[in-house]
């Protein structure tokens, strides 16, 4: 990190030496038009003497403070400003580009560029209401589409991690056509002011707020799941399945995430049979742990532990899963204690032990963008910010 810091130190240096040299060149050129030897100011010498003995905060202010502010040397500070916000110093970058604006004559892009930058540094503070005032002046004033398009992804941005979802909705709208990828956390954005409706028992908005987040992105399950639990709290049992029975198409990895929901709807609707024929056709589709186990309890309720141990031992066969053998061995310990057995096989206990210590600690979701992983499911990753990437981790460990 130390190195890399470094590196974009001498880069800055280099582009602030040659500024600086054209510049004394040029004030050599009007004392004597006979000398044409361009030559470097002495601040950047003590500048590099500086950077070369590992000092590179005294070598960034040597250099500001040799750097006259005109138009040849604007890209300079702003690019400094970059450079301290980049090294966690935001406060010095806000000094940069605050004595920037405060200088007259600045073109309107310029002037423009520097707030969109200094409305980054007020984010990197955590000032959020600075930085917002910023964008949305750029945003009512200013007439160059692309920092237009940069102000509001960075407002977009900042109005998300205050929360103000209908805020983020009403800036993103008219980008939706333009910038697709918008869609979902767009359609998640809904999915928190629906849970906020339903919080405060305004059901009937709250499902318009689904609906319209299924309309943004027909693969939200976080909607689906919402809606099913809409339908279930008013005793609409059927229409809850119908409705989790989209989640295998709309994203296969998130069976297990359905799985409580599907047992609640067809446990209250009094449909075991329903709920296992539901299961079969899932382990068709996604023969994973949670599906395994979930149909071997149902067979174990039904027709005994040794049944259980048959039919999940055929399951297992075809899917294994470390998850799948801890309950298998469960169910082996069960039975041996139904029989009469006084003690278990040492044996089953010393799996059951590796089984239990493999199984400790080991996360059940991932985010497939970064590689967050946790015990719990979050709709928006907490490492990479992004929506809906969190989902079971399958397979062999998975689960």
């Amino acid at each position: 990190m130390h190195d890399a810091v470094l590196l974009g130190v001498l880069l800055a240096a280099i582009a602030i030496g040659f500024g600086l040299g054209i510049r004394y060149a040029y004030r050599r050129q009007q004392h004597s038009p006979a000398s044409r030897t361009p030559g470097l100011s002495r601040e950047y010498f003590v500048g590099l003497n500086y950077l070369l003995n590992e000092q590179p905060d005294e070598a960034i202010n040597t250099f500001i403070h040799a750097l006259d502010v005109n138009s040849d040397t604007i890209d300079t500070h702003i690019a400094l400003g970059k450079l301290f916000r980049a090294r966690g110093e935001a406060d010095k970058a806000v000094s940069i580009h605050q004595n920037l604006l405060a200088r007259p004559a600045l073109s309107i892009t310029t002037n423009e560029t520097i707030q969109l930058e200094l409305a980054r540094d007020f984010i990197a503070l955590a000032v959020h209401d600075r930085a917002q005032r910023l964008l949305r002046s750029l945003l009512e004033h200013s007439v160059n589409e692309a920092l237009r398009l940069e102000a509001k992804r960075l407002l977009i941005d900042l109005l998300e991690r205050e929360k103000e979802w209908q805020d983020a909705l009403d800036v993103v709208q008219p980008l939706i056509k333009q910038q697709p990828a918008m869609r979902r956390p767009a359609s998640h954005w809904l999915c928190e002011l629906a849970q906020q409706e339903i919080d405060q028992s305004s059901r009937a908005i709250a499902r318009k707020h689904l609906k319209k987040a299924l309309q943004l992105d027909e693969r939200c399950i976080r909607a689906t799941l919402m809606l099913a639990e809409l339908e279930m709290d008013n005793g609409h049992y059927a229409k809850a399945i119908e409705r989790l029975d989209h989640i295998p198409q709309q994203d296969i990895a998130h069976v297990p995430t359905m799985l409580p929901a599907l047992q609640r709807a067809y446990t209250r609707n009094n449909n075991l049979p329903g709920l296992e024929s539901h299961l079969y056709k899932l382990l068709g589709q996604a023969p994973y742990t949670s599906v395994i186990v979930t149909l071997g309890e149902l067979v174990h309720q039904r027709d005994g532990v040794d049944s259980a141990i048959e039919r999940t031992g055929e399951w297992l066969s075809e899917a294994p899963s470390l998850g799948g053998l801890d309950y298998l061995v469960d169910l082996y310990l069960e039975s041996e204690r139904l029989a009469g057995k006084a003690t278990p096989d040492t044996r089953l206990l010393l799996l059951k032990h590796h089984t239990d210590a493999l199984l400790k600690g080991r996360p059940r979701h991932r985010c497939r963008r970064c590689g967050f992983s946790s015990d719990s499911l979050a709709w928006q990753c907490p490492s990479c910010r992004r929506w809906g990437t969190i989902k079971p981790i399958t397979g062999v460990e998975g689960e």
